[in-house]
Protein backbone atom coordinates (compact mmCIF):
# COMPACT_ATOMS: atom_id res chain seq x y z
CA UNK A 1 0.00 0.00 0.00
CA UNK A 2 2.70 2.19 0.93
CA UNK A 3 4.24 2.41 -2.72
CA UNK A 4 0.94 3.18 -4.06
CA UNK A 5 0.58 6.05 -2.07
CA UNK A 6 4.20 7.18 -2.68
CA UNK A 7 2.71 6.73 -6.45
CA UNK A 8 -0.17 9.39 -5.55
CA UNK A 9 2.29 11.38 -3.84
CA UNK A 10 4.01 11.87 -7.17
CA UNK A 11 1.17 12.67 -9.31
CA UNK A 12 0.45 15.73 -8.07
CA UNK A 13 3.40 17.11 -8.90
CA UNK A 14 1.81 17.24 -12.43
CA UNK A 15 0.57 20.94 -13.00
CA UNK A 16 -2.83 18.94 -14.60
CA UNK A 17 -3.49 16.87 -11.32
CA UNK A 18 -2.16 19.54 -9.16
CA UNK A 19 -5.11 21.50 -9.09
CA UNK A 20 -7.37 18.83 -8.91
CA UNK A 21 -10.22 19.03 -5.37
CA UNK A 22 -9.14 17.15 -2.39
CA UNK A 23 -5.94 15.30 -3.99
CA UNK A 24 -3.20 17.06 -2.65
CA UNK A 25 -5.26 16.93 0.93
CA UNK A 26 -5.65 12.41 0.23
CA UNK A 27 -2.15 12.34 -0.32
CA UNK A 28 -1.22 13.74 2.52
CA UNK A 29 -3.48 11.85 4.58
CA UNK A 30 -2.98 8.80 2.98
CA UNK A 31 1.10 8.98 3.63
CA UNK A 32 0.26 9.68 7.46
CA UNK A 33 -2.49 6.65 7.59
CA UNK A 34 0.29 4.43 6.45
CA UNK A 35 3.55 5.75 8.94
CA UNK A 36 0.91 4.96 11.75
CA UNK A 37 0.79 1.60 10.52
CA UNK A 38 4.43 1.11 10.08
CA UNK A 39 5.20 2.31 13.05
CA UNK A 40 2.67 -0.23 15.32
CA UNK A 41 4.72 -2.74 13.56
CA UNK A 42 7.71 -1.80 14.85
CA UNK A 43 8.97 -3.76 17.94
CA UNK A 44 10.87 -0.51 19.09
CA UNK A 45 10.55 3.11 18.57
CA UNK A 46 10.93 4.21 14.56
CA UNK A 47 13.05 7.45 14.47
CA UNK A 48 12.90 7.56 10.55
CA UNK A 49 9.38 6.94 10.63
CA UNK A 50 9.00 10.13 13.42
CA UNK A 51 11.30 12.37 11.44
CA UNK A 52 9.01 11.11 7.64
CA UNK A 53 5.68 12.18 9.94
CA UNK A 54 6.78 15.45 11.24
CA UNK A 55 8.08 16.39 7.66
CA UNK A 56 4.46 15.02 6.39
CA UNK A 57 2.62 17.15 8.72
CA UNK A 58 4.30 20.28 7.21
CA UNK A 59 4.05 18.92 3.94
CA UNK A 60 -0.32 18.38 4.95
CA UNK A 61 -0.17 21.97 6.00
CA UNK A 62 1.67 23.62 3.00
CA UNK A 63 -0.75 21.59 0.25
CA UNK A 64 -3.61 22.72 1.93
CA UNK A 65 -2.62 26.59 1.55
CA UNK A 66 -4.12 28.42 -1.56
CA UNK A 67 -1.72 28.42 -4.78
CA UNK A 68 -1.67 31.78 -6.60
CA UNK A 69 -4.34 31.37 -10.04
CA UNK A 70 -2.71 32.48 -12.66
CA UNK A 71 -4.69 36.23 -12.93
CA UNK A 72 -2.86 36.34 -9.19
CA UNK A 73 0.73 35.60 -10.62
CA UNK A 74 0.13 38.04 -13.28
CA UNK A 75 -0.48 41.11 -10.83
CA UNK A 76 2.14 39.74 -8.76
CA UNK A 77 4.53 40.28 -11.63
CA UNK A 78 3.04 43.65 -12.34
CA UNK A 79 3.69 44.54 -9.15
CA UNK A 80 7.08 43.38 -9.17
CA UNK A 81 7.87 44.77 -12.96
CA UNK A 82 6.39 48.62 -11.82
CA UNK A 83 8.88 48.48 -8.73
CA UNK A 84 11.85 47.55 -11.03
CA UNK A 85 11.22 49.96 -13.54
CA UNK A 86 10.89 52.85 -10.77
CA UNK A 87 13.72 52.31 -9.09
CA UNK A 88 15.87 52.11 -12.09
CA UNK A 89 14.11 55.35 -13.19
CA UNK A 90 15.12 56.83 -9.48
CA UNK A 91 18.58 55.44 -9.75
CA UNK A 92 19.37 57.23 -13.21
CA UNK A 93 20.74 60.52 -11.53
CA UNK A 94 21.14 62.34 -14.83
CA UNK A 95 18.86 64.36 -16.95
CA UNK A 96 16.68 66.08 -14.32
CA UNK A 97 15.64 69.19 -14.45
CA UNK A 98 13.93 71.40 -11.65
CA UNK A 99 10.28 72.47 -11.72
CA UNK A 100 8.86 73.58 -8.35
CA UNK A 101 10.85 74.27 -5.40
CA UNK A 102 9.35 75.26 -1.99
CA UNK A 103 10.38 77.25 0.50
CA UNK A 104 10.12 74.49 3.32
CA UNK A 105 12.91 72.56 1.08
CA UNK A 106 10.39 70.32 -1.22
CA UNK A 107 11.28 70.24 -4.74
CA UNK A 108 9.77 68.89 -7.36
CA UNK A 109 11.77 67.85 -10.55
CA UNK A 110 11.14 65.93 -13.89
CA UNK A 111 12.64 64.47 -16.53
CA UNK A 112 11.23 62.96 -20.02
CA UNK A 113 12.21 59.26 -20.65
CA UNK A 114 11.91 57.67 -24.23
CA UNK A 115 9.40 54.50 -23.62
CA UNK A 116 7.21 56.30 -20.67
CA UNK A 117 7.07 59.89 -21.32
CA UNK A 118 7.75 62.60 -18.80
CA UNK A 119 7.84 62.09 -15.16
CA UNK A 120 7.82 63.78 -11.90
CA UNK A 121 10.03 62.95 -8.54
CA UNK A 122 8.94 64.69 -5.43
CA UNK A 123 11.79 65.08 -2.71
CA UNK A 124 10.72 66.16 0.91
CA UNK A 125 11.44 65.07 4.74
CA UNK A 126 8.45 64.80 7.32
CA UNK A 127 9.22 64.98 10.39
CA UNK A 128 7.95 61.44 11.62
CA UNK A 129 9.47 58.31 11.66
CA UNK A 130 9.41 55.70 8.85
CA UNK A 131 6.92 53.41 10.37
CA UNK A 132 4.62 56.20 11.07
CA UNK A 133 4.75 57.30 7.42
CA UNK A 134 4.51 54.01 6.03
CA UNK A 135 1.36 53.18 8.38
CA UNK A 136 -0.69 55.91 7.14
CA UNK A 137 0.41 55.27 3.22
CA UNK A 138 0.01 51.42 2.95
CA UNK A 139 -2.21 50.13 6.50
CA UNK A 140 -4.72 53.50 5.94
CA UNK A 141 -4.66 53.65 2.62
CA UNK A 142 -8.06 53.93 2.09
CA UNK A 143 -8.46 56.36 4.59
CA UNK A 144 -6.91 58.89 2.22
CA UNK A 145 -9.68 60.72 0.84
CA UNK A 146 -10.13 61.94 4.58
CA UNK A 147 -7.02 64.06 4.77
CA UNK A 148 -5.92 64.38 1.07
CA UNK A 149 -8.20 66.88 -1.25
CA UNK A 150 -7.14 65.41 -4.67
CA UNK A 151 -8.44 61.84 -3.85
CA UNK A 152 -12.35 61.64 -3.45
CA UNK A 153 -12.21 57.41 -2.71
CA UNK A 154 -9.36 54.43 -2.79
CA UNK A 155 -11.00 50.80 -2.47
CA UNK A 156 -8.97 48.03 -2.23
CA UNK A 157 -10.35 45.85 -4.72
CA UNK A 158 -8.11 42.68 -4.41
CA UNK A 159 -5.03 41.19 -1.70
CA UNK A 160 -2.76 38.70 -3.68
CA UNK A 161 -0.24 37.62 -0.67
CA UNK A 162 0.95 39.89 1.89
CA UNK A 163 2.46 42.40 -0.41
CA UNK A 164 0.36 43.00 -3.49
CA UNK A 165 -3.03 44.51 -3.72
CA UNK A 166 -5.38 46.02 -6.57
CA UNK A 167 -6.87 49.70 -6.08
CA UNK A 168 -9.24 51.51 -7.71
CA UNK A 169 -8.64 55.45 -7.19
CA UNK A 170 -10.99 58.45 -7.71
CA UNK A 171 -9.90 62.23 -8.14
CA UNK A 172 -11.96 64.29 -6.30
CA UNK A 173 -13.77 67.31 -8.07
CA UNK A 174 -11.44 70.43 -7.08
CA UNK A 175 -13.12 73.77 -7.54
CA UNK A 176 -11.55 75.55 -10.42
CA UNK A 177 -9.54 72.63 -11.57
CA UNK A 178 -9.72 72.46 -15.19
CA UNK A 179 -8.96 68.36 -15.41
CA UNK A 180 -12.40 66.39 -15.27
CA UNK A 181 -13.46 63.27 -13.12
CA UNK A 182 -10.08 60.89 -13.71
CA UNK A 183 -10.24 57.20 -12.00
CA UNK A 184 -7.40 54.69 -11.98
CA UNK A 185 -7.00 50.59 -11.31
CA UNK A 186 -3.57 49.90 -9.91
CA UNK A 187 -1.79 47.02 -8.92
CA UNK A 188 0.23 48.08 -5.90
CA UNK A 189 3.14 46.06 -4.53
CA UNK A 190 5.39 46.91 -1.02
CA UNK A 191 8.60 45.72 -0.32
CA UNK A 192 10.98 46.54 2.93
CA UNK A 193 14.44 46.38 2.64
CA UNK A 194 16.72 46.98 5.40
CA UNK A 195 15.44 50.56 6.58
CA UNK A 196 13.94 51.49 3.21
CA UNK A 197 10.29 50.87 2.14
CA UNK A 198 9.36 50.94 -1.77
CA UNK A 199 5.68 51.27 -2.42
CA UNK A 200 5.00 50.75 -6.46
CA UNK A 201 2.23 50.73 -8.83
CA UNK A 202 1.11 50.45 -11.72
CA UNK A 203 -2.49 50.78 -14.05
CA UNK A 204 -3.87 46.92 -14.33
CA UNK A 205 -7.25 46.14 -15.19
CA UNK A 206 -9.65 43.94 -13.09
CA UNK A 207 -13.05 42.43 -13.43
CA UNK A 208 -14.55 43.99 -10.42
CA UNK A 209 -14.31 47.79 -11.64
CA UNK A 210 -14.94 48.26 -15.66
CA UNK A 211 -14.68 51.89 -16.90
CA UNK A 212 -17.11 53.88 -14.44
CA UNK A 213 -19.61 56.68 -16.02
CA UNK A 214 -18.78 59.75 -15.64
CA UNK A 215 -15.20 59.19 -15.39
CA UNK A 216 -11.94 59.48 -17.69
CA UNK A 217 -10.15 56.20 -17.31
CA UNK A 218 -6.58 57.49 -16.54
CA UNK A 219 -3.39 55.35 -16.27
CA UNK A 220 -0.20 55.39 -14.41
CA UNK A 221 3.31 54.03 -13.99
CA UNK A 222 5.61 53.08 -13.54
CA UNK A 223 5.12 54.62 -9.90
CA UNK A 224 6.99 54.38 -6.44
CA UNK A 225 7.77 56.31 -3.49
CA UNK A 226 10.81 54.95 -1.34
CA UNK A 227 10.76 55.92 2.21
CA UNK A 228 14.15 55.66 4.67
CA UNK A 229 15.13 57.43 7.56
CA UNK A 230 17.00 60.73 6.86
CA UNK A 231 20.73 60.51 7.44
CA UNK A 232 21.26 61.62 11.13
CA UNK A 233 17.78 62.04 11.95
CA UNK A 234 16.24 58.69 12.29
CA UNK A 235 12.65 60.24 13.98
CA UNK A 236 12.60 61.92 10.26
CA UNK A 237 11.25 60.10 7.29
CA UNK A 238 13.21 60.91 3.65
CA UNK A 239 10.17 60.81 1.28
CA UNK A 240 10.87 60.64 -2.23
CA UNK A 241 8.06 59.88 -4.93
CA UNK A 242 8.13 58.98 -8.86
CA UNK A 243 5.01 59.94 -10.19
CA UNK A 244 3.84 59.03 -14.22
CA UNK A 245 0.43 59.29 -15.20
CA UNK A 246 -1.48 59.91 -18.45
CA UNK A 247 -4.55 61.55 -17.82
CA UNK A 248 -6.25 61.15 -20.86
CA UNK A 249 -8.37 63.22 -22.65
CA UNK A 250 -7.40 66.76 -24.68
CA UNK A 251 -5.57 68.23 -22.25
CA UNK A 252 -2.25 70.48 -23.66
CA UNK A 253 0.87 68.96 -21.61
CA UNK A 254 1.61 72.32 -20.43
CA UNK A 255 -1.41 71.90 -17.82
CA UNK A 256 -0.60 68.56 -17.63
CA UNK A 257 3.08 69.08 -16.61
CA UNK A 258 1.72 72.08 -13.97
CA UNK A 259 -1.47 70.00 -12.62
CA UNK A 260 0.88 67.05 -11.83
CA UNK A 261 3.70 68.87 -10.00
CA UNK A 262 1.40 71.10 -7.98
CA UNK A 263 -0.49 67.68 -6.99
CA UNK A 264 2.70 66.28 -5.94
CA UNK A 265 3.70 69.33 -3.87
CA UNK A 266 0.08 69.54 -2.21
CA UNK A 267 0.28 66.06 -1.24
CA UNK A 268 3.39 66.75 1.06
CA UNK A 269 1.46 69.53 2.59
CA UNK A 270 -1.47 67.40 3.08
CA UNK A 271 0.49 64.52 4.52
CA UNK A 272 2.59 66.64 6.86
CA UNK A 273 -0.66 67.62 8.06
CA UNK A 274 -2.75 64.35 8.45
CA UNK A 275 0.76 63.11 10.56
CA UNK A 276 0.79 65.47 13.28
CA UNK A 277 -2.86 65.37 13.72
CA UNK A 278 -2.34 61.46 14.14
CA UNK A 279 0.24 61.66 16.60
CA UNK A 280 -2.00 64.31 18.19
CA UNK A 281 -4.47 61.88 18.58
CA UNK A 282 -1.84 59.11 19.65
CA UNK A 283 -0.60 60.91 22.34
CA UNK A 284 -4.20 62.10 23.95
CA UNK A 285 -4.26 57.85 24.44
Amino acid sequence: MLPATFKLCAAISYQHLRNVTGLRRQAAVAISQELSKLSCRSAGPSTWISQVRRRSSLLSSRLEEKPFSEMEMSYIKQGEEALQKSLSILGDQEGWKTETVVDNGDKVLSKVLPDVGKVFRLEVVVDQPLDAVYSELVDNMEQMGDWNPSVKEVKILQKVGKDTLITHETAAAVPGNIVGPRDFVSVRCSRRRGSTCVLAGMSTKHGAMPEQPGFIRAENGPTCMVLRPLAGSPSQTKLTWLLSIDLKGWLPKTIINQVLSQTQVDFAKHLRQRMVRAAECKDCY
